[in-house]
């Protein structure tokens, strides 16, 4: 045993996929103590919140600050006003004017403000030009006037007896917080998805469930696959005739299609992930009896088999201790890859909505198919849906990885 388990670690493919999924099991063990309460809790109003740390404006403007002057400041304040689309837009208003604007750099910010202080007014009317375009043009003005010559922001607040509202404090340009002071401050890392929900606690969570559905699944179909191929390769006759005639049924019907008429005739309320998981499981074990029979055939006559026969040992006998060790390895090798192809069924069945019901437990497939609802891949909210696109896959990797490696280490014609 010693010496199997030292071959299988001298596997570099092997160690590779274990390793990554140990980081991956280590993440969803550590990450909910760091960060614990509920994945689905909806923090956020909006949808989509891009990825970043947010902290509270209220807070901030009550914390005490310190005075930096930052050379660059007002250029990042003004380079964050300016995005790509004004900056277009300021040159169309140029060429609209025919204004000669060869030789100019829109990144260029110092030299495009220059141009447009130096030529634009509210009461130009370029020819052609709507009166809402021209209506955008003077709030730019406005908001480039606003940030290139304001000092201060005054704080006001109602007065409780009057209702008037007065000053009770300022910020200048040169305020800054420090964010360790502020009371509330939220990191987000993978931003929120369509429902205001952390994205990446949903995900890590979300990948625990992924994972325990194709555990449970490939608990089952390993288990029916190894008991049928075990009883069909060692009986033989009308056993064997009666479970290969069952399994060619399953064979010959597309197992994902079998699998969604199941998901769909249980009901959206009744789907939970274990209900899910035993749904897979008892679809996809068909290759597993196949295979396990095959094995079996090729062992039921050898010599230590008819030893054990003639001496009268009873049938379960046999088969678990003179049959399953043999194929053990086999056996492991093909939960791997039932675990594998688990997680990718609950992900394709959830796309189609026909996964878990929704109210209880994220999955990987659910994250997919709420992404997908909501339009996240249309309007650029690739945090909703790429991180779990890249989890599936080191998921799937990791484990088809490690079954590549055990099978260099047991199978006598890959074998180094």
């Amino acid at each position: 045993m010693k010496n199997t388990i030292r071959q299988v670690f001298h596997s570099s493919k092997f160690v590779t996929g274990f390793v990554i999924f140990v980081i991956i099991l280590m993440t969803m063990l550590i990450y909910p103590l760091i960060n614990p309460g509920n994945p689905l809790e909806m923090i956020g109003v909006g949808t989509f919140a891009k990825p970043g740390t947010y902290v509270s404006l209220y807070d901030a403007a009550r914390t005490s600050t310190e005075t930096l002057r930052l050379a660059d400041a007002d250029e990042k304040r003004l380079n964050q006003l300016l995005n790509d689309s004004d900056r277009i837009s300021m040159v169309d208003w140029f060429s609209a004017m025919g204004i000669d604007i060869s030789g100019l750099d829109i990144s260029d910010t110092d030299a495009l403000l220059d141009l447009w202080k130096a030529n634009y007014t509210p009461e130009s009317k370029p020819k052609g030009m709507t009166q809402a375009k021209r209506n955008y043009y003077k709030r730019l003005n406005n908001a480039i006037k606003e940030i290139s010559a304001s000092d201060t922001l005054v704080i006001t607040d109602r007065h409780a007896e009057t209702g008037d509202l007065e000053e009770i404090g300022n910020i200048t340009k040169t305020d800054y917080v420090n964010v360790g002071q502020v009371a509330n401050v939220k990191s987000l890392p993978l931003g929120t998805d369509n429902f205001g929900r952390d994205v990446l606690k949903e995900l890590v969570s979300a990948a625990g469930t992924s994972i325990v559905i194709g555990m449970i699944a490939g608990i089952v179909a390993t288990l029916i696959g190894l008991t049928l191929g075990l009883l069909s390769g060692y009986v033989g006759g009308l056993v064997d005739d009666l479970i290969m005639f069952v399994t060619n049924i399953f064979t010959v019907i597309p197992g994902f299609v079998l699998l969604i008429l199941i998901s769909y005739s249980i009901g959206q309320e009744q789907r939970g992930a274990t209900v899910v998981a035993m749904v897979i499981g008892f679809t996809s074990w068909t290759w597993t009896a196949r295979s396990v029979r095959s094995q079996v055939i090729s062992l039921r006559n050898r010599d230590h088999v008819n030893l054990s026969k003639l001496s009268g040992h009873s049938l379960v006998r046999i088969i678990l201790t003179d049959i399953l060790p043999y194929i053990a390895s086999y056996v492991v090798m093909a939960f791997i890859l039932q675990v594998s192809s688990g997680i990718l069924a609950e992900a394709q069945l959830s796309l189609l909505g026909l996964g878990p019901k929704t109210t209880t437990t994220p999955t990987l497939g659910l994250m997919m198919n709420w992404a997908m609802l909501y339009s996240a891949h249309t309007n650029g909210s690739w945090w909703a849906y790429f991180p779990v696109i890249l989890t599936i896959t080191c998921i799937s990797f990791s484990l088809n990885l490690m079954n590549t490696g055990l099978d260099q280490v047991f199978n006598p014609t890959l074998r180094d």
